[in-house]
């Protein structure tokens, strides 16, 4: 117990100490835990060999960080995504592979070691680069989502890659039974760290086929049927700890679950999470478990910072180093090549090289699964690892490389428009000062919503803050349908642009006749043209703010608050009405000083409201002096 309280005191006092100053000099969270891990471990020696072991349960952190994306992700986005899921993704593994294997062979390996190493080195980190691109707020761009379903190929990719390793190993290792199933004499996770049941061990082919579908099958159906009656019946306990007790039973139950049908934890887990990505428990989950993500990644990336064997790397420097850049010049030259054949965007294009380069966690999986099955040896492996290592330490570099080529690049206005991959209740057109308060207080009363706006700047800035917002011309059809018009209940139009307002509710008018369209505008004259163009509320930009400010005269020129509250009321409802009446009699494109229907009933309109106002007034004098008789 006192070993395990210290261990805890040296990894949390390093992270405490070393990310705050990591970030200050804008190095970045994952760099700042990578160099707590060097200074602890080969630099300090204040860990010893526990820290493999600690290594498997830090893995958990990207398990969670999977489910934690799948919630985010609607299962008809992810059916969008199949295309690049295939085509991008794929062809950067299978690319990746010839060409590292390939490699592998000119240095002299067998053809079988040469195939692990290209598996091994087509993985890149999934917790590096989605932290960090989560941190930068370059999850919804482009280049962030080109690199999110490259990822997420590669999970898949896993699964695979583990069924095949087995066949690359030397006939000693694997042994039929009688019934004709594979037999292997290695555990495939280790004895040691993983002492969970299997469910397919012994099975033929198509019984193992039938078993990983049952348990996909059985985390489906679970999630869409039984998530609503246990919180309910958690509910019933009123104890706030329980949320969370629930929340961390269901990703440990996924992840186990997979494990025993032989299928990546981490995957299984991201298909709960987009299971439930859609239920109306997806925020209360995600609030229960961000902080459990977080220390676990911090705590996987000490272990890797503190697992780099520096004796091996003094003892062939130029061997080590060189093949690690040598794997990601590789990586990146294929990378950069499929950005220009997919069209990416020159920013887009150097954050998914950049980003992708390294080698990644799901590397050590491989590499200690190939050393058990006796496709590597152990010197080699040792190796593998480093390298492994070193290109995941060298990542956040690489982002800080790319920060630098944005800035001497400075083409925001030839930046392209973001992919939009979410649908909401409410559309918000344009998320300025206006739209910004709009989109809080819609998302404060529990309403999803969706942002367009044609302000990169802006748009980035809302990140930042934590808030989701697309960058894009949210008068292009394309992108309202990919926001979700069709299903969407309410259209917030709060664009500057006073042209691209009309034309948006115009457009959206025409598609979606019942569809509720809130605009703003800048006058009264573009409440004419929007009203005309098919709004239904119409909100003057500075309307409201002055009728406050109006009202706080009159409080201050000595009437009570109740009547300078009725005056502002009063003159409120009076202008909408006239606002009605003059829209009958206004015509587009013509001048108000040549409409002199319009300039008379105005100015009726206007004494009108004065005559009102000055009886309203007389009354409460009169009132006022009764009452003091």
């Amino acid at each position: 117990m006192e070993s395990f309280l210290f261990q805890a005191t040296i990894y949390l006092g390093a992270a405490v100490i070393a990310v705050p100053l990591a970030a200050r000099f804008g190095l970045g969270s994952v760099l700042g835990y990578l160099l707590a891990g060097i200074i602890i471990g080969p630099v300090a020696g204040l860990v010893g060999s526990e820290t493999q072991d600690l290594q498997h349960f830090a893995e958990f952190g990207v398990v969670m960080m999977l489910f934690l994306i799948g919630l985010e992700l609607d299962p008809r986005a992810l059916w969008n995504m199949r295309q690049r899921l295939l085509g991008l993704g794929g062809l950067q593994i299978l690319l990746t592979m010839l060409a590292i294997s390939g490699g592998a062979i000119a240095l002299g390996y067998d053809l079988s070691t040469a195939i692990a190493v290209g598996m091994i080195f087509a993985l890149s980190s999934t917790a590096i680069v989605l932290q960090t691109l989560t941190e930068k707020g370059l999850m919804q761009t482009s280049g962030g989502r080109s690199t999110f379903s490259v990822l997420l190929a590669q999970d898949i990719a896993v699964i695979p890659m583990l069924a095949l390793l087995p066949l690359l190993a030397v006939p000693a290792v694997m042994s039929l039974s009688p019934d004709g199933s594979m037999m292997l004499a290695a555990n495939e996770h280790g004895d040691e760290h993983h002492a969970v049941v299997s469910l397919v061990d012994g099975l033929p082919g198509w019984g193992v086929t039938l078993v990983t579908l049952g348990a996909v099958a059985v985390v489906i159906l679970a999630g869409t049927f039984l998530t609503r009656p246990v919180f309910r019946y958690i509910h019933h306990a009123r104890l706030r700890e329980m949320y969370t007790a629930l929340a961390l039973l269901m990703v440990v139950a996924t992840a186990v679950l997979m494990t025993m049908v032989g299928l990546s934890p981490a995957l299984g887990t991201f298909l709960a999470g987009v299971v439930l990505a859609n239920s109306e428990f997806r925020h209360e989950l995600e609030s229960d478990l961000a902080p459990f993500k977080g220390l676990l990644l911090g705590l996987f990336f000490i272990t890797v910072g503190a697992g780099i064997d520096f004796t091996l790397l003094f003892g062939d420097p130029a061997r080590i180093l060189g093949l690690a850049l040598a794997v990601m010049v590789i990586k990146g030259l294929i990378l950069y090549g499929l950005a220009l054949l997919f069209k990416l965007h020159k920013k887009d294009r150097w954050l998914f090289t950049l980003g992708l380069a390294q080698a990644g966690e799901f590397g050590f999986v491989l590499i200690s699964f190939s050393l058990q099955q006796g496709v590597l040896t152990g010197g080699l492996a040792g190796q593998l690892l480093l390298v492994t290592a070193l290109s995941m330490l060298i990542t956040p570099l690489l982002f800080i490389v790319y920060e630098l080529i944005i800035k001497r690049m400075g083409d925001v206005e030839e930046a392209e428009h973001d992919e939009v991959d979410e649908q909401g209740t409410v559309i918000i057109a344009g998320i300025g000062r206006f739209g910004q308060i709009v989109n809080r207080l819609v998302r404060s009363a529990g309403f999803e919503t969706v942002v367009v706006d044609n302000d990169l700047a802006t748009v980035q800035m809302m990140r930042k803050f934590g808030f989701r917002g697309f960058f894009g011309d949210p008068t292009r059809p394309d992108l309202l349908n990919a926001a979700g018009l069709e299903d969407a209940k309410i259209l917030v139009v709060a664009v500057d642009d006073r042209e691209a307002s009309n034309k948006l509710v115009r457009y959206a008018r025409k598609v979606r006749p019942n569809l509720h369209i809130i605009a703003r505008a800048r006058d009264r004259i573009h409440v004419h043209e929007l009203y005309d163009a098919g709004a239904d509320d119409i909100v003057r930009e500075m309307f409201d703010s002055s009728l406050r400010a109006g009202r706080y005269a009159l409080e201050n020129l000595g009437l009570s608050e109740f009547e300078a509250s009725e005056v502002e009321q009063a003159f409120y409802r009076h202008d909408r009405k006239a606002l009605r009446e003059l829209a009958e009699l206004w015509k587009p494109g013509v001048p108000i000083s040549q409409l002199p229907e319009y300039v008379a009933r105005a100015r009726e309109l206007n004494a009108s409201l004065e005559m009102e106002l000055t009886v309203r007034q007389q009354a409460s004098e009169k009132k006022s002096g009764q009452g003091s008789e």
